[in-house]
């Protein structure tokens, strides 16, 4: 398992530390302020390989990522400083990390990241498997045939791998309701001789190269998955070593594309999924995913446990990013997340109708208003008839408010 990630002068902040829970670890926080190169750097720190472009330092002077993790028998430490003439990151130790366990990461573009103990030579010759999406779905040479290959082979062999499939899909369907399940074998071009797998759906099978990007990226996360597991076995199998009882699963944003009946349920599924193909009783599971769901936070409040669980937010004060653990505290439902800390809104509702109640309030309090054109009860209470529904809670507080003020009002004077 991951215990924590020190960053000095690399990313978006002068330094970051990370200390993480053994079980689950939701980041959040606004664009661009380093959710996706924490998992990046998560990865290189379990790997030493670079899923996409290698971090830089952010500015003059040295820059180190240090890291803290569980190997086969005892925890280790790792610590590399950027060399600028060679242009990469140097550590005291060379060859491959000590063994993490398996370590999958799932990118936001559709692209995956496989790191398979069973298969990482000694040397250190054998990174990472690194996918695009592309390759995902066709293969990679002398790596993996690919989604649409493998599907249809095991489809037709009918064996282990497509009984782990099936069930796989099975778990990460949206609900009973709605199982994802797989069709016949066709072919969708005179160009292309493959075998193309379906999707059952209500109305018909469809290939699943014309699935929704929704359902896509669900096969696409389920197939890795089976196939990452069914491959190390294999390896294990030849190297004459057990199987790993240890998966850290990094996923950067799994709600991309998914309805919110899908979001409600994507985490809680993927770990069932990760157990269920270990089969082993006292596996380890390390989830560490970045999100901007409040429907993902609303869906983790019934598994959350603090003793193993952490949320983590990325703030920007002024020019400053800050990483900080967040207390845990159940929000309730979807509307309470996003006016929380962690999204940070002040309503749930369109910005108009944000700006109209903020202004209906301060009239309330008697402050100024800020907007020119809301500074009269008139003004703001055509706008509120303009944007609110007839039965928004916020009526009750406005009419009750009308008996205690004229129906127009000049600003306060400054004092």
């Amino acid at each position: 398992m991951l215990h924590s990630l020190h960053l000095k002068n690399v990313g978006p902040a002068p330094e970051m530390r990370m200390k993480l829970a053994r079980r689950l670890n939701l980041i959040t926080g606004d664009n661009g302020l380093g959710k996706s190169f924490l998992l990046d750097l998560a990865w290189w720190a379990l790997t030493r390989t670079w899923a996409s472009l290698p971090a830089i330092p952010r500015g003059a002077g040295e820059a180190t990522l240090g890291v803290q993790y569980e190997g086969q028998t005892k925890p280790h430490e790792y610590e590399s400083r950027y060399d600028r003439r060679r242009q990469q990151w140097i550590g005291k130790k060379s060859g491959r990390p000590a063994n993490p366990g398996m370590v999958i990461y799932a990118r936001v573009d559709g692209g995956f990241a496989v790191w398979d103990p069973a298969r990482a030579s000694e040397a250190g010759d054998a990174p990472g498997f690194v996918f695009d999406a592309e390759d995902v779905w066709d293969g990679l040479a002398r790596r993996c045939n690919g989604l649409v290959r493998d599907w249809a082979t095991w489809q037709l062999e009918q064996k282990e791998a497509w009984r782990l499939l099936q069930n796989a899909l099975q778990v990460m369907s949206p609900s009973e309701d709605e199982p994802l399940r797989p069709g016949a074998l066709t072919r969708v071009s005179l160009d292309d001789p493959r075998d193309i797998p379906t999707l059952r759906l209500p109305y018909g099978e469809v290939p699943i190269l014309h699935a929704s990007a929704g359902m896509r990226r669900i096969c696409a996360l389920v197939y890795l998955l089976v196939w990452t597991w069914i491959e190390h076995q294999r390896a294990s199998k030849l190297i004459d070593q057990p199987p790993t009882d240890r998966i850290i699963f990094l996923v950067d944003e799994p709600d991309t594309h998914l309805h919110p009946r899908w979001q409600r349920v994507v985490l809680r599924s993927l770990l069932n999924v990760v157990h269920q193909l270990m089969t082993k009783g006292d596996a380890k599971v390390q989830l560490i995913a970045a999100t901007h769901s409040p429907l993902v936070m609303a869906s983790v409040e019934p598994l959350f446990d603090p003793a193993h669980d952490k949320c983590w937010h990325l703030d920007a004060d002024g020019e400053l990013v800050h990483l900080r653990e967040e207390a845990w505290a159940k929000e309730g439902d979807v509307l309470a997340w996003l006016a929380s800390a962690t999204f940070g809104l002040k309503h749930a509702r369109s910005l108009e109708s944000e700006v109209a109640i903020e202004a209906a309030e301060a009239f309330m309090r008697d402050d100024l208003p800020a907007p020119q054109h809301l500074r009269t009860r008139a003004a703001i209470h055509a706008e509120l008839v303009r944007l609110l529904a007839g039965s928004d809670p916020f009526w009750a507080r406005w009419i009750a408010s009308q008996d205690r003020g004229p129906a127009a009002r000049s600003p306060r004077r400054k004092r």
